[in-house]
């Protein structure tokens, strides 16, 4: 069914410009994050590891935003990009407006394990779904191999950092992930209600004001209203 719905959307060429061109800022987003948790961390180990992991973001944003230029350049001029439909193909969400100062190391390799193994997830059915354009699969192939490495690392990482407590930090990244997701969700439906409240509010009181302000004007005389010269005019406004 998902393999379906995936095959359905990275179909159009335009949708699949439009979603690689999105993963492109997201992954870019992402390894600038990255560099800042480099920053802050003052254990060697991750920092080469954080610094590493940033530089293969920086190279899945190029290879993204390429194969996106080049399915572009074929779209005919003046077609329209589709709805991206972007909840039910998702890619990944970097660190999701995380703040990397104020995490701790635990906290983050957490955070990050999760939204690497996330986004494995998607692009290995992504690989799948698209076999009808071997270029685009080729690239989500590449990258799969990287987000593996980085599932795999933040993890044994994880472990490393905090032996006794991961499983209670990963624990912690999921609720938060989950919440996050809640969130999500909720400012969506409340679009989708706001939008269908406003257009009934257009179409349901809007023509009965509009036939009363008619009626009004129809019982306004016409041109200049003369003026009782018991009522004289004391200023010209």
């Amino acid at each position: 069914m998902f393999l379906f719905l995936h095959r359905w959307i990275w179909h159009d060429p335009g949708r699949r410009a439009r979603k690689l061109f999105d993963f492109a800022e997201t992954e870019a987003d992402g390894g600038r994050d990255l560099v800042r948790a480099a920053e802050l961390t003052q254990d060697r180990t991750l920092r080469r590891l954080y610094l590493l992991h940033a530089a293969d973001e920086s190279r899945h944003a190029d290879l993204f935003r390429t194969r996106g230029a080049a399915l572009r350049c074929c779209l005919r001029a003046g077609l329209s990009t589709p709805a991206q439909l972007n909840w039910i193909s998702p890619g990944e969400r970097g660190l999701d407006d995380l703040r990397v100062h104020a995490e701790s190391d635990a906290s983050l390799l957490a955070f990050l394990h999760l939204s690497e193994k996330s986004a494995a997830g998607h692009f290995a059915s992504y690989v799948d779904a698209l076999k009808a354009d071997p270029q685009t699969r080729a690239v989500f192939q590449e990258v799969l191999k990287d987000e593996t490495f980085h599932m795999n690392y933040t993890l044994a990482q994880l472990t490393r950092v905090a032996p006794k407590r991961h499983r209670l930090v990963l624990w912690r990244a999921r609720l938060g992930r989950l919440w996050k997701a809640y969130l999500r969700i909720m400012s969506a439906i409340a679009a989708v209600m706001g939008t269908v409240i406003l257009t009934l509010q257009y179409f349901a009181l809007l023509p009965p004001f509009a036939l009363l302000a008619k009626r009004a004007e129809r019982r306004e005389p016409q041109g200049w209203t003369p003026v009782s010269p018991e009522r004289p005019l004391e200023s010209q406004y």
